[in-house]
C-alpha cells in the first residue's frame, strides 16, 4: 500500500491490486458520518462506533462482522468498594432504593447515545449521562460519577482503578468491521463488484491466518498406500485431506516413482506436532510455508449481503 500526504491533516492510499480503490484515513467516527454523507462507500472501523455513530440508519449496511482484530466490548463498571462492595449485577445496580429524581446514578461516558439506550432498555431510570476529559476510569474516584460506560479489553485498567464489571452490564461485543453505505453499493457503478473483491479478500486472508502449508517427501507404493500411512495420524488431515502426487525419477533410464510428496494445511499451534508425526511414518525433507489466502468456496457473507441489498 501506497501512503501519501495531500494535505498537513490527510493522509490517502492506493492498493496496487485494487486499482480503483482509494484509501482515506479517517477518526473512526468520521468514517461512519462520511459513510452516512455519501463521501465514503465503504469503512473499517469498530461496531461501537459504527452503533454510536450510525445510531441504526439503515443505509449502514455491515459487510463483513468479524475482521479478527480490535477486539473489546462497552461495558459499564463501577467502584469495588463503597456502596457499590456487594453490587455485582445491573439487576442489584437498578434496585438500590438511593438512585432518585433529585440524587439520580451519575455514569461518565463518551457513548451518549448508546448509553442512555441501554439503560432505559434495562429499566434503568434514574440515570444521568456525563462527558469526562481524559481517562473515564478516575471519574468516580474524583467524586464526578458513580459508574463509568467505556471500552474494555483486558480489564487492567480498570482494576488499576479499583472498578469492577458487573453482570448483564455489556452494552455490547466489538471488534473491526467492514461496513458500507447501502446507496453506494446500489447507485454507484462498480462499488458492489469492488466490495466483492474486497469480501472475498477478507475471507482468504482470515482463512488463511496461523495456518501453514507442510511439503514433505514419502517413499511408498502408491499414493493410496502414502495416504493411509498419513491419514492415520490425527495432525496431518489437512483442511479436507492430504495431496499426495509422485515425485518422478530416471532410474536405469526408466521413469519411476519411489517416493511421494505430500502436501498438507496445518495451523500453527499443531505444526512442531505434525513434522514428528510425518517423520513417524518416513516423511523426510519437511517445508514449512506461511498462507497469505485460501480461497474456499463462495463466501456466505457474500450472499447475505445481496440478500440485505435485496438483490
Amino acid at each position: 500500500m501506497s501512503v501519501k500526504q495531500v494535505n498537513p491533516r490527510q493522509y490517502v492510499a492506493q492498493i496496487p491490486q485494487l486499482s480503483n480503490v482509494e484509501v482515506w484515513f479517517q477518526r473512526p467516527k468520521d468514517i461512519v458520518r462520511k459513510l452516512l454523507s455519501g463521501d465514503l462507500d465503504l469503512g473499517i472501523v469498530g461496531l461501537d462506533t459504527v452503533s454510536e455513530y450510525g445510531r441504526g440508519d439503515e443505509d449502514l449496511i455491515i459487510v463483513h462482522d468479524a475482521l479478527k482484530y480490535g477486539d473489546c466490548r462497552l461495558s459499564l463498571a463501577i467502584p469495588k468498594y463503597g456502596i457499590f462492595e456487594n453490587i455485582n449485577s445491573l439487576k442489584e445496580l437498578a434496585q438500590m432504593p438511593r438512585w432518585t429524581i433529585d440524587r439520580p446514578l451519575r455514569v461518565a461516558t463518551g457513548f451518549t447515545y448508546l448509553g442512555p439506550k441501554f439503560m432505559q432498555e434495562n429499566g434503568l431510570k434514574h440515570v444521568i449521562f456525563s462527558t469526562a476529559d481524559g481517562a473515564l476510569e478516575a471519574a468516580p474516584a474524583m467524586g464526578i460519577a458513580d459508574a463509568i460506560l467505556d471500552l474494555v479489553s483486558s480489564g487492567t485498567t480498570l482494576r488499576e482503578n479499583n472498578l469492577k464489571e458487573i453482570e448483564g452490564g455489556v452494552v455490547l461485543e466489538s471488534q473491526a468491521v467492514l461496513v458500507a453505505s447501502r446507496k453506494a453499493l446500489i447507485q454507484r457503478k462498480g462499488a458492489l463488484d469492488t466490495t466483492h473483491e474486497i469480501l472475498e479478500r477478507f475471507e482468504a486472508h482470515l482463512r488463511a491466518a496461523d495456518q501453514f502449508m507442510v511439503t514433505a517427501n514419502m517413499r511408498g507404493s502408491s499414493a493410496e498406500e502414502v495416504a493411509e500411512r498419513v491419514l492415520s495420524q490425527p495432525s496431518l488431515s489437512g483442511l479436507q485431506g492430504p495431496t499426495v502426487s509422485p515425485v518422478l525419477c530416471k532410474r536405469d533410464g526408466k521413469v519411476a516413482a519411489d517416493y511421494y510428496a505430500i502436501v498438507i494445511c496445518v495451523p500453527k499451534k499443531a505444526l512442531y506436532k505434525s513434522v514428528q508425526q510425518l517423520r513417524a511414518i518416513g516423511g523426510s525433507g519437511v517445508l514449512i510455508s506461511p498462507l497469505t489466502y485460501i480461497f474456499d468456496e463462495e463466501t456466505p457473507k457474500w450472499r447475505e449481503l445481496l440478500s440485505k441489498l435485496g438483490l
